[in-house]
């Protein structure tokens, strides 16, 4: 299991979520572009769609890759079952590289709770639903909770249920559009949750750019999500926001020396001024 206060550089999560599509090649080619580019863990999204669907969302007509078909039929399209989920913790297990899913309701928790995850996240979409914040905590597991779209008020009640089970979690700021305007990010949110609640922090991003992500580790994020894809022009209202491979490779490279730089604040003379500061000064 992972505990996110000893992180020493920021655990990168790539976020297959449901840009696999139904297609467990698909997934397995992601899954590679995460190992490939060093990324530390993948990550899914697990529901049982008759019970996450919203109701109004349910019988709404959409156009798809498996013809018109009703919101609700469209979403059991999309989901992985037990065999495709034990090929997956193999796959990750022969890399090796982390994987762990989002679970939108109790039942997807009970079914997740068959592997051996380093940590669980609960989607911004599922905040508020106490049920579910209660039982993913009982399972002792380290715990990611997503805040985007939510006030503090809602923040503060998932909070407290995760303490009234002693629950290792960290914070996720995030802006739920896809994609997310620049002047909605709101990085330094990041610092009003890790004041507020006295836990780490981390950020997930839904922009097209790079650099927020890079601030976000500046500014102390100790996990950084981003959504990935082989290609942006598949289907899915998710893959124009996320990564093709290419630029998760350039994002772990200007994430890995972060902490490198920023250093540890002492003011002092480096070993490497020292000749300088003789020949200059001549002491």
């Amino acid at each position: 299991m992972i505990d996110f206060n000893k992180l020493e550089k920021p655990y990168l999560i790539a976020e297959v979520g449901i840009n696999h599509n139904g297609d467990m090649q698909i997934a397995k080619r992601l899954i590679s572009a995460a190992f490939g580019s060093q990324w530390d863990c993948v990550k899914f999204q697990k529901r049982v769609p008759e019970i996450a669907t919203p109701e109004a969302q349910k019988n709404i007509m959409r156009d798809t890759p498996w013809g018109r078909m009703t919101y609700l039929e469209y979403k059991k399209k999309l989901e992985f079952g037990k065999p495709e989920y034990d090929y997956i913790d193999k796959y990750c297990k022969e890399k090796p590289i982390d994987w762990t899913a989002s679970v939108w309701d109790v039942p997807s928790l009970e079914f997740i709770m068959q592997y051996d995850v380093p940590f669980l996240k609960i989607p911004s979409a599922k905040i508020t639903e106490k049920e579910l914040i209660a039982a993913v905590a009982k399972t002792g597991k380290p715990i990611i909770l997503s805040t985007g779209m939510s006030t503090l008020e809602e923040i503060d009640e998932a909070v407290k249920i995760l303490r009234d089970y002693n629950a290792n979690f960290l914070l996720l700021h995030c802006n739920s559009a896809y994609p997310s305007k620049k002047e909605d990010l709101n990085i330094r949110a990041m610092h009003t949750l890790k004041e507020r609640y006295g836990c780490p922090v981390g950020y997930s991003g839904h922009e097209y750019d790079l650099e927020p992500s890079v601030y976000a580790a500046v500014l102390g994020a100790k996990v950084i999500e981003r959504h990935i894809t082989i290609d942006h022009n598949l289907w899915g209202t998710d893959q124009a926001a996320s990564l093709e491979v290419s630029a998760m490779d350039m994002l772990r490279k200007r994430l890995q020396d972060v902490n490198i730089v920023l250093g540890d604040g002492v003011k002092k003379i480096a070993e490497s001024e020292k000749a300088i500061r003789e020949k200059l000064r001549g002491y």
